[in-house]
């Protein structure tokens, strides 16, 4: 049984939807929770498997679809079927099942709402998904239950977990949240001494009060809030392969295992393309000071995964990781008129911030500014371009490609030369030409613009080229460590 020994809350973990995507997988995690007596844990879970996805299908298909015949929508009959055949499986309670069936009749009749409407917000899109989480957890939380564990389910909205409005990518409010998520998972003197299971991914905006998403993949910060707030040492985020690896194993079929990483690492790592970990989950940790996030394999539970802290050694490093972020736009600043004058990238991203469109990679000149787009937070490439230009026209020569992407190698810069000079010796043998380069202020990452239709072969030659036989795991091959 989960803290027997404890009186608190002393660990998050957190179960993305692979790991819970059907009723065999939830048995699997309840019997992972219950294995470790030590901890007392608050558990924050993922909607089930693909239902995000089909959540959203069953908007967009709302859009076409009369009133009548929502109930007929292929993906809307799939969520209700996994959910309500889960439900059976674990035999939860009574009281549970009514309450499911209540929210998956809630659910058609906002899907009967955007139908009638023709008209799917971001703001509406985010209600619906919310179904998701709110769906697992319920569930979830009635089978512990069933099994004799004390459980409570909480929507994290409803725990104080406050954003910002900004509807599918919104931001959490760090000095509303933290207190408000602290007092109500604190047991009181008196209470009895439950396992907390929490949505991942779903706020509350500030200003409307409605119901908010973290973007993509946000049940990771959701996770790590909670753990900052509730002051503890470690987060353990569980997920479908043992830890961070060397590469994506979709692109690279011999990845190994990374055993730590900084926040840093893992920081860039998220926001250039791993698939690992929410962009912004780190940040929580960092600002707790003292916590650490542990990335462990659900479905190998005796694997130790990787721990991500403030600090390690990087003496034996040379790279750590190669990730790749596709569809990338690159956009090209040249002036000639603003050669030596000051406030000329003052200016250019003034515009940037003036058309809400978000950098990734910078490289500058004298006369001139490269840089990219961030592919998730472009709405209309062609027509946020055309209001990009509308004053920096006046100033330069605004141009940008599409189709390229970004490698990152995630990295010990301080031997930057060396790992460049073998970076591009193997892209000179294998004819891939770097369009933009940029060493991140992190200290952490070197990125490289190429061809989108080269990206995979880019990554997979400097994986064999740094991770390969000959390099070992710490692609230290020449360096005489």
């Amino acid at each position: 049984m989960p803290g027997q020994s404890v009186e608190q809350l002393n660990v998050v973990y957190k179960f993305g939807g692979s790991s819970v995507r059907d009723a065999e997988r939830m048995m699997e995690v309840a019997d992972i929770i219950c294995s470790f007596p030590q901890y007392l844990p608050c558990v924050v879970l993922s909607a089930m498997g693909k239902t995000t996805n089909l959540l959203l299908e069953c908007g967009e298909m709302a859009l076409k679809t009369p009133p009548s015949m929502i109930a007929d929508l292929a993906p809307l009959k799939a969520v209700r079927q996994l959910h309500l055949e889960t439900c059976d499986t674990l035999g939860v309670e009574a009281e549970v099942r009514a309450e499911v069936d209540k929210l998956l009749s809630e659910l058609s009749q906002l899907l009967i709402g955007i139908s009638i409407m023709q008209d799917l917000t971001l703001r509406a899109k985010d209600s619906l998904v919310s179904f998701g989480e709110r769906l697992s957890t319920r569930i979830f939380a009635s089978y512990l239950r069933t099994q004799g564990v004390a459980a409570r389910q909480y929507d994290a909205m409803d725990l104080g977990l406050t954003t910002t409005d900004d509807f599918s990518n919104a931001d959490v409010i760090y000095d509303e949240s933290l207190p408000k998520i602290k007092a109500k998972l604190t047991r009181q003197p008196g209470s009895p001494k439950e396992v907390a299971i929490v949505t991942g991914f779903l706020g509350r905006g500030l200003q409307t009060g409605a119901t908010t998403t973290l973007g993509r993949g946000g049940s990771d910060l959701t996770a790590t809030v909670l753990g900052a707030a509730l002051h503890l040492p470690e987060v353990q985020v569980w997920k479908d392969v043992d830890g961070v690896l060397t590469s994506d194993p979709r692109i690279v079929s011999n990845t190994l295992p990374v055993n730590e990483l900084t926040f840093e690492e893992a920081t860039e790592l998220a926001y250039f393309g791993a698939q690992v970990l929410h962009p912004q989950a780190m940040q929580p940790a960092i600002r707790a000071g003292n916590m650490g996030v542990r990335v462990k394999n659900s479905y190998n539970r005796a694997a130790p995964g990787t721990i991500i802290s403030a600090k390690r050694d990087m003496s034996a490093t040379l790279v750590t990781s190669i990730v790749l972020k596709k569809d990338v736009t690159l956009v090209d600043i040249i002036s000639t008129r603003m050669m030596g004058q000051y406030g000329f990238l003052a200016r250019v991203f003034d515009e940037f911030r003036r058309c809400k469109m978000s950098v990734d990679v910078v490289a500058t000149s004298e006369v001139s500014v490269s840089l990219t787009l961030d592919p998730k937070k472009l709405n209309d490439l062609e027509a946020d371009m055309e209001m990009l230009r509308g004053d920096l026209n006046k100033i330069a020569q605004v141009s940008y490609r599409t189709g390229l992407c970004i490698v990152s190698l995630i990295c010990n810069v301080e031997k930057t030369s060396h790992i460049l000079q073998r970076a591009f010796s193997v892209f000179s043998r294998e004819g891939i030409q770097v369009q933009m380069m940029s060493q991140g202020a992190s200290k952490t990452n070197i990125s490289l613009v190429v061809d989108g239709a080269l990206g995979q072969r880019a990554v997979q030659v400097l994986h064999a080229e740094f991770f390969g036989a000959a390099g070992g795991p710490t692609g230290l091959k020449q360096l005489g460590h």
